[in-house]
Order: structure tokens, then C-alpha cells, then sequence
């Protein structure tokens, strides 16, 4: 049977009056969540405490959650693990990475990585030693670079401003027969477009879930390990959950077995709670019907706005099959743009310099949604209403 995205859509709270395009960076509440949580709270952490761990199945849900993660990404069973954040994943997958090739110094990045990661890798090239080194090319000239003396290919799938898609399959069978290992950040595809790790050989990937995912704000991320180098891999973080026997209290590390070593610490048990019960409308959704709405999402706002809106520019890819599920446009404007358009309860994200960015999530995303947003924009830029002192003052978090 087809994915019935209206009746997906009916499992979120969306507040009245508000097209939401921003899921790309936090997505909504599952109208079962809240329960979930409170449940999870009064039930098992109030009349339960500390048997929670035990009766209620605390220690197991990293694991268990992730094997369900894993379906969305095209994951091997036991191979996915929750916990942590997604800067903290980095810095595990790194590491176990580059000490898979121990002869090799060098990770190889694009230019359209997300900062965070750029600086993880920096900062564990600092540790390590003046020999190590993070190189940084354009993200198209990623598979040229592509050469036996680097170590780790660590690479964001989908661009988080622009949207744009690099090809996981090809660079990971280039890297492969030049001896790299892979490092993929999901952040913006895990629940966004079809993935497939077991497929494309890919050795370590790892995601946040606060996203497409809807786990809420702060929701932990997740990390997988090809089983082929789970029995080897040695995690730099070495926590006492990821330990072959936690409650032995050992005083010197062993890994735990498989992707348990990728434990580090106690595991959010609340925030697993509202991913829970996102992953239970995750459980009627497949994946090829998402891709297919998503992009019929996209192409009707790029459509809409190009024939309304002329002085704004595509920034996303215009081919579909290089696009994630999100487009960007620019405009030298852009913060006060998004500004307006959010005090009319259009709310997508800005990203600096330029980038007007809205993420199309067909889970609760509507044709609706996307023609009028289109209509209040077009309104926006014809009247200028953009262009008052009010949409200029920057805040926090834009």
C-alpha cells in the first residue's frame, strides 16, 4: 500500500495558523509524544525509579531504537546505537576510523561540511599530533581528491544550506578502492530520502534525530559501524556503557561486543521516549514514497517562487537527483526576508551569508502548505514589507 501522508500528518501537532518549513532543523511534535513522555515519567520514572533500567527496558532502548533508525537507513541489524550528540559521534567515528588505517594521516572533507564537524576533526587533528591533518576541497572536486594517501573520507550527504546531495554509492566505492574509510553524516538524510549503508559498503555513518526524525529538541544522535569492523574498531571515548560488562566496574577498559562499544554514556531516557513514539508513525512510511513526494514538494515551491518572486535565486541544485529534501534560495537580504516571513507564520531558517532556507518534509507537509507559502512570500517580496528595523536585528539562533 502507498504511504497515506494525510494520514501522517494528522499524527503531529501543528499549530494553527503556521506553514512549518523548517523541519530540516527541528521538527514538530508526534501528537503521541507528549504521552509517551509522560508516561515514561509518572509510570516508569516516578512509581519504577531506578527498576526502570530493568522493568521498563531503559538500558536496552539505545539499541533497540536504533535497529528501528537502521530501517530508514538501510542499516544491517545490530549495527546502530543512540546516545550522545551528533559532534560527539563525529569525534567516535573519526577516530575508530583513522586508527583503521594507521599508516595514513590525512581527512579528507568538502567545503560544504557542516562547521561542527570540520572543527571535530580539527580538534582531534590537533590531539593526535602535528602529522595529522584535515584537508578541505570544493564539493564537487571531492572525488578527485580521492587518492591513497588519505585516511578517512568524512562527508555530510546532504549539504545543510544548500541541499545539495552528494553521490554515496560512487564516492564510497572510490574511496574503497583507494584504501579510505568512510565517514557519512546524516544529519539531513536520515529520514529525509532513501539511504543505504549496507549497500553502498559505507564503514561508519552517523545522524542526529531532532530533525527529520522529530525526537525533539536536544534528541540524541546515533552512530553505525559495518559489522564488518565492529569487533575491531576501539572507540576514543571509552565510557563505562560502552564497557563488556558496565555493572563489573572494572578499573581498565574492554569493549563491549559489536556496537555496543559505541556506548559512551547514560542514554536520555526521556528524549528516547518522544523519539519512540515518532518512530511509531516511521513505521508506515516507506521510503521510495517519501523521496517521491518530497520531490514533487520541492519542485512545486521552486516553481512557484521563481515565477513570483524574481529577485530571489536558487541556490539548491535544480535537478532533483542531486537535491536533499530542502531548498534554498538567496538574497543579500535573506535574514530579513525570513524574518517577515515568519511574522506571518511562514517559518523556515536563515544561514549565513545569504541562504533562505525550507525543508520539505512529507510526513506533514502538505500541497497547501507549499502554495501558501509561495502566496506570502510573493506578497513579502513585491511589497518590500521586508525592509523594516524590526526583521534587521539579529537574534541567537536565526
Amino acid at each position: 500500500m502507498p504511504t497515506d501522508f494525510a494520514a501522517t500528518r494528522a499524527r503531529f501537532h501543528l499549530p494553527q495558523g503556521v506553514i512549518y518549513l523548517d523541519g530540516n532543523s527541528l521538527g514538530p511534535l508526534p501528537r503521541a509524544a507528549a504521552a509517551r513522555v509522560a508516561a515514561c515519567v509518572t509510570d516508569e520514572w516516578g512509581e519504577m525509579l531506578i527498576r526502570g533500567w530493568n522493568a521498563a527496558g531503559w538500558m536496552d532502548q539505545p539499541t533497540r531504537l536504533g535497529d528501528r533508525i537502521g530501517r530508514l537507513i538501510g542499516a544491517e541489524p545490530g549495527s546502530v546505537v543512540l546516545g550522545d550528540t551528533l559532534s560527539i559521534k563525529v569525534y567516535q567515528a573519526l577516530a575508530s576510523a583513522l586508527e583503521l588505517s594507521p599508516q595514513r594521516r590525512v581527512i579528507l572533507s568538502d567545503t560544504g561540511n557542516f562547521p561542527s564537524d570540520l572543527y571535530m576533526a580539527e580538534g582531534l587533528c590537533r590531539t593526535l599530533g602535528a602529522e595529522y591533518r584535515l584537508v578541505t576541497v570544493a564539493p564537487e572536486d571531492v572525488a578527485q581528491a580521492i587518492t591513497e594517501e588519505v585516511a578517512v573520507l568524512m562527508l555530510t550527504e546532504v549539504d545543510y544550506r544548500t541541499g545539495r546531495k552528494h553521490d554515496m554509492a560512487t564516492l564510497t566505492a572510490m574511496a574503497r578502492a583507494q584504501g579510505v574509510i568512510t565517514v557519512w553524516d546524516l544529519a539531513h538524510s536520515a529520514g529525509a530520502l532513501p539511504v543505504d549503508l549496507a549497500a553502498c559498503r559505507a564503514d561508519f555513518a552517523v545522524g542526529c534525530t531532532y530533525k527529520y526524525l522529530n525526537s525533539g529538541p536536544g534528541g540524541p544522535a546515533f552512530i553505525y559501524v559495518a559489522p564488518r569492523h565492529q569487533d575491531v574498531v576501539r572507540p576514543a571515548l571509552s565510557g563505562w556503557l560502552g564497557h563488556a560488562a558496565p555493572f563489573a566496574f572494572d578499573l581498565h577498559y574492554r569493549p563491549g561486543a559489536g556496537i555496543e562499544r559505541m556506548r559512551v554514556g547514560t542514554p536520555p531516557i526521556l528524549q528516547l521516549a518522544a523519539l519512540e513514539a515518532s518512530l511509531d508513525i516511521w513505521d508506515d512510511v516507506d521510503m521510495h514514497d517519501l523521496r517521491t513526494r518530497s520531490v514533487d514538494l520541492c519542485e512545486a515551491f521552486i516553481a512557484g517562487v521563481e515565477a513570483a518572486c524574481p529577485d530571489l535565486t536558487l541556490a539548491s541544485p535544480r535537478e532533483a537527483a542531486a537535491r536533499g529534501s530542502q531548498v534554498s534560495f538567496r538574497h543579500a537580504e535573506g535574514y530579513a526576508i525570513m524574518q517577515a516571513l515568519i511574522a506571518q507564520g511562514v517559518i523556515g531558517d536563515f544561514r549565513a551569508p545569504d541562504i533562505l532556507r525550507f525543508g520539505f518534509t512529507p510526513l506533514y507537509t502538505s500541497d497547501a502548505d507549499v502554495q501558501g507559502a509561495v502566496a506570502i512570500l510573493a506578497q513579502i517580496m513585491a511589497s518590500r514589507s521586508w525592509d523594516q528595523p524590526q526583521f534587521r536585528t539579529r537574534a541567537r539562533v536565526t
